[in-house]
């Protein structure tokens, strides 16, 4: 019974951190039409960014400034928007699939970058000597791990109300004026590439959050967590959940981590040993079934974007 409890512990706090990603991406897709196909980087520049920020000094590589946890977590944050912000310079201008395109080379980069750049971020190693908040002071890994779910969990809530917020307000939209139509937002005076650019720092940085409570969580970081199934993974959350629904998005972290987790589980349980092998091409052919099938039964996912038309206009419900 207790190896259950700990394992729902584990479950739900990666299914948390992942949400918060997936809420940045909302942000981003969801709301504002940028299709980053590359949400992974930003994801492991606040991974890389929160330890190299708060680990113990390391001979091998550069950082281990030992700094305030809070401190680190927002510096990881930071480094995510650093970089959303040169990315979007050089490719905001883009539309679309080329869009697309250029942010998924951005992430393939990024992964190459870390795996090479042993004085940068530990190489293929990846880093480590991260001393986890607090972890000195609770005795019990059972008792620290749900001391922080809850940290993690607040955070989720806390992002959820400030994105609430954000969408209701003139500001959400504007994003969801120029995602419709961006020669009307002209038309009316507004800028579109300044107003994707703060978007898309914004939910990068709200991404970067997560890597960094990732990297956290594990005390470790390296190239393989920032590989591009990462990015399919985040993906499929949105899509299944709803773009342009931050409970939608949520909803569908849970639901496909749960039948990630599980698909994983069945294959090293029932299959055969020969096809065990396999397990991580049989688990992206399943979550990509689930994609297809939601996109042929409900393309707007479980919790389509709803607008409700009121006398002082639209807005998202």
């Amino acid at each position: 019974m207790m190896g259950l409890i700990s394992y729902l512990v584990f479950f739900i706090t990666i299914a948390s951190i992942l949400a918060i990603a997936v809420l940045g991406l909302n942000l981003q897709w969801g709301n504002t039409g940028l299709f980053n196909g590359g949400v992974v980087a930003f994801f492991g520049a606040g991974a890389y960014g929160t330890l190299l920020l708060g680990g113990d000094p390391q001979s091998d590589h550069i950082g281990g400034f030992d700094l305030f946890y809070p401190l680190a977590l927002l510096g990881g944050a930071v480094a995510a928007g650093v970089l959303a912000w040169v990315v979007g310079r050089l490719t905001l201008h883009l539309r679309h699939d080329y869009f697309a395109i250029a942010t998924f080379g951005v992430a393939v980069t990024f992964e190459n970058v870390m795996r090479n750049a042993e004085g940068l971020s530990g190489g293929a190693k990846g880093l480590r000597g991260f001393t986890r908040p607090l972890e000195a002071f609770v005795n019990n890994g059972f008792t620290y791990n749900v001391l922080f779910l809850l940290v993690v969990t607040s955070l989720l809530v806390c992002t959820y109300l400030f994105l609430e917020r954000l969408i209701r307000s003139p500001y959400g939209r504007l994003l969801r004026a120029i995602r419709e139509d961006e020669i009307a937002a002209c038309s009316l005076g507004k800028k579109p590439d300044r107003i994707r650019l703060t978007a898309f720092i914004t939910g990068s940085c709200i991404v970067g959050l997560a890597g960094g409570l990732y990297a956290t969580f594990y005390a470790f970081v390296s190239p393989q967590d920032v590989l591009p199934t990462l990015t399919f993974q985040l993906w499929a959350m949105l899509i299944v959940g709803g773009a342009g629904n931050n409970r939608g998005a949520i909803f569908g972290t849970f639901l496909i981590w749960g039948a990630w987790s599980a698909s994983g589980w069945g294959l090293s349980r029932f299959a055969p040993v020969e096809v065990q092998l396999y397990t991580g091409t049989m688990q992206f052919i399943l979550i990509g079934l689930v994609i297809v099938g939601m996109l042929l039964w409900r393309p707007q996912g479980l919790f389509p974007e709803r607008l409700v038309v009121s006398q002082s206009g639209c807005k998202s419900k």
